[in-house]
């Protein structure tokens, strides 16, 4: 067998019928999502891979794109909790993560602190117009992104199982609006654009929308059922070299480096940090189990880059007056780093198991 050769994976029968299950959800989800959202199948995608890579998305787009209503879809076809939060510059952080209040004992007479959860405790928080409130609202979402939890009062409150925040933000009405910090932008495994439908889907959309037709969605998963595929694309198993690739990608962002390409120090302030590489590979994880795989190739990787690093990577001055944004460098980027560093780097990958 020579190196290249693939080396097949161990797959249990419950892994092997669940890769099935998995990919026949997904087929059915898809079908449930197109009786209301018409077109946007690569951000229904991005969004999918977001939700069974266990993270959380950031929506941009201009108003009018249905941005809130594939949310709300999304959370009828996995048939899980979903609230949504408007956000504005007088919300307060105890507004969505909830307080504690004095309720008395009729029968004691005694007074104590009850905790009310606020709306984050969901399993699907739609952040509407995240970048409409202070940071110190923005802030009280961070715990919960990262934690899954809610702490008040010292005391620490769980969120339910499985937890995604999806949130949206308008990019072209910029007054009255705080810039989302990276830090918390570090914390959105993606940050997908919503862009304009085609001429044809958008006949389709003012046609249908302006007719008495109203679409049921039935419920595809269940909350089990998407923990349960979550554990199975975090297991898909990811050869050395295709590790090295996404950790060279993320590394060649970051202009200290010495090996950094030039375009990188020209255009670059800020490159990203550790989570880029974990998110892209937990990333091209789910999308191997999406497409019927237990294996991740480089091509993988190259297809979640562009919402995995696009808000990770700070453009400087010189690339805004020359009018380069995130997405023209990471475009560069992938022309630029091979996909393998050396002959003595290609590693064997894992071979499919299971046959699409």
């Amino acid at each position: 067998m020579s190196e290249n050769e693939p080396i097949a994976a161990q797959l249990s029968d419950a892994d092997m019928q669940a890769l099935g299950e998995f990919k026949e959800a997904m087929a059915t989800i898809r079908g449930e999502m197109a009786k209301v959202i018409i077109g946007q199948d690569e951000v229904v995608e991005q969004l999918l891979l977001a939700i069974f890579s266990n993270g959380h998305c950031l929506l941009e787009g201009v108003p009018g794109l249905a941005k809130t209503l594939m949310v709300s879809t999304l959370a009828k076809c996995l048939d899980l909790s979903f609230n949504r939060i408007q956000f504005t510059p007088d919300l307060m952080p105890s507004d969505i993560t909830g307080t504690e209040v004095i309720q008395e004992d009729k029968l004691t007479g005694e007074r104590a602190f009850k905790f009310l959860g606020g709306p984050v405790f969901a399993n699907i928080i739609l952040a509407d117009e995240i970048n409409r409130t202070p940071p110190k609202t923005q802030a009280a979402l961070l715990e919960a992104m990262q934690e899954k939890q809610v702490t008040i009062g010292g005391e620490r409150h769980p969120l339910p199982r499985p937890f995604f925040v999806l949130a949206t933000q308008n990019p072209i009405e910029q007054e009255g609006t705080y810039t989302l910090p990276e830090a918390q932008q570090d914390r959105f495994m993606f940050k997908v654009f919503v862009n304009y439908p085609g001429y044809d889907e958008e006949y389709r959309i003012a046609e249908t929308t302006t007719s008495p037709f109203t679409a049921e969605v039935s419920s595809v998963l269940s909350a089990e059922k998407i923990l349960q595929f979550q554990d199975l694309a975090r297991r898909v198993p990811v050869a050395p070299h295709v590790v090295h690739y996404a950790l060279r990608l993320v590394r060649a962002t970051r202009v200290h480096e010495s090996d950094a390409p030039d375009f990188i120090k020209e255009w670059l302030s800020w490159g990203a940090g550790p989570r880029g590489v974990q998110n892209l590979l937990l990333g091209g994880k789910a999308l191997a189990v999406l497409e019927g795989r237990y294996f991740v190739t480089t091509n993988d990787i190259k297809a979640v880059a562009h919402p995995v690093l696009r808000h990770r990577i700070i453009t400087n001055f010189t690339a805004e007056s020359e009018g380069v944004t995130p997405d023209r460098v990471i475009d560069q980027l992938l022309a630029t780093v091979a996909e393998k560093a050396s002959e003595g780097d290609v590693a064997a990958e894992v071979a499919p198991a299971f046959n699409k």
